[in-house]
């Protein structure tokens, strides 16, 4: 009997989007890793388990990094953007992730 694979609720608040970016894109050619925003309050285990239930690849590492936020103008005044939480995530030989690519 074949094992079903539950995929709960929480795995769905962990990755938050994929970053397509020209880096991220050369990482996938080369190195086979991409990168994804994360809750901020996600560890590497959480981010591994989410990925593999996702997107049914074998994660080799993860990486993780806070990212700061930036001053942005607004009028004559400003705000901080949020900190947000990356991770790259690196999968197996031969392994791919589908993501719509974005078109120029």
């Amino acid at each position: 009997m074949a094992k079903a694979t539950v995929i709960s609720d929480d795995l769905f608040g962990v990755v938050v989007r994929p970053l397509l970016t020209e880096r991220s894109t050369i990482q996938k050619e080369k190195y086979n890793q991409y990168a994804f925003e994360v809750a901020r309050t996600a560890d590497k285990g959480s981010i591994k388990r989410a990925v593999s239930a996702l997107f049914k690849v074998d994660v080799v590492a993860v990486r993780t990094m806070v990212v700061p936020g930036k001053f942005r103008r607004y009028g004559k005044g400003g705000a901080l953007r949020s900190d947000w939480k990356k991770a790259i995530v690196t999968i197996g030989k031969g392994q791919k992730i589908e993501i719509a690519e974005q078109t120029a």
